[in-house]
């Protein structure tokens, strides 16, 4: 494990109030109920990995904080998530600007079919962050070097996005979430579809990006949850089992399910 990667685990939680609060959140899926009463924070400046088996809630938890389970016919969500105090199921929420604040990187790369300077010019595009092309190429350069791909891409910024390799798709999309400068950014097992070269890279990534942005993760990999988050949440059968440092939870957990998890009893 690398020297950041490790004091980034050790990291104490910052003391100011959480950008995310999650308060007895359920959701269901018509008829069908996938998360039961779920509370959680989610500090500032800080990896939180959500950890459990297929099935356990997680992804779902995840969509929520920005919405995207607003997508899927029959769903609905109770309870209260809030960011930075604000309920963001409100009546009054734009919920294209709540995900412009709320970024997510998916599971698979989904570059657009555009070029590299278009996937990343999108967002700062639509949300008017730019008030001329100058400001819009130094919102692009900053977002690509942020994500670690310029020196891969500087040279080939009008060519199609998705003709980089699958590590370097990822980036991108990191990149094109990044830009419109998010308070927080999810990640749906982003590394799930890489090589273990192209997830190391990915992870020290994320652990660079915890300095400016508050970034929760999704991971079916337990070692990579301990190498980038400061906080662990576990999940199971819907519901938030224990959550706490990410040292406690591998090492210490208090729940006899968590324990039975990390150490492959349940799966």
């Amino acid at each position: 494990m690398s020297a950041t990667l490790e004091a980034a685990r050790s990291a104490d939680p910052k003391s100011s109030p959480p950008a995310m609060s999650g308060n007895k959140v359920s959701v269901f899926y018509g008829a069908k109920q996938a998360l039961f009463e779920v509370d959680l924070d989610i500090e500032r400046h800080q990896v939180t990995s959500l950890i459990g088996p297929s099935g356990c809630g997680k992804s779902t938890f995840l969509r929520s904080l920005n919405r995207m389970n607003d997508t899927i016919e029959g769903c609905r969500v109770e309870g209260k998530i809030t960011l930075d105090g604000q309920d963001i199921y409100d009546r009054s929420i734009d919920v294209v600007e709540l995900r412009a604040r709320v970024g997510m990187v998916f599971q698979k790369p989904n570059p657009f079919p555009k070029s590299i300077y278009e996937n990343v010019a999108y967002g700062p595009r639509i949300h008017g962050l730019s008030r001329n092309k100058a400001e819009l190429d130094d919102i692009v350069t900053s977002s690509i070097r942020r994500a670690g791909l310029w020196n891969e891409v500087k040279d080939r910024l009008n060519e199609p996005g998705t003709g980089l390799s699958g590590g370097q798709q990822q980036r991108l999309c990191i990149a094109r979430a990044i830009a419109t400068q998010p308070e927080v950014l999810l990640m749906d097992e982003p590394c799930s579809a890489l090589d273990p070269i192209a997830t190391a890279i990915v992870e020290e990534l994320i652990d660079e990006l915890r300095e400016n942005f508050t970034i929760v993760i999704v991971t079916h990999s337990m070692q990579q949850a301990a190498r980038v988050s400061q906080k662990t949440a576990f999940f199971h059968l819907g519901k938030l089992i224990e959550e706490g440092k990410t040292e406690d939870i591998f090492t210490n957990p208090k729940n006899k399910q968590t324990q039975d998890y990390i150490t492959g009893r349940i799966g």
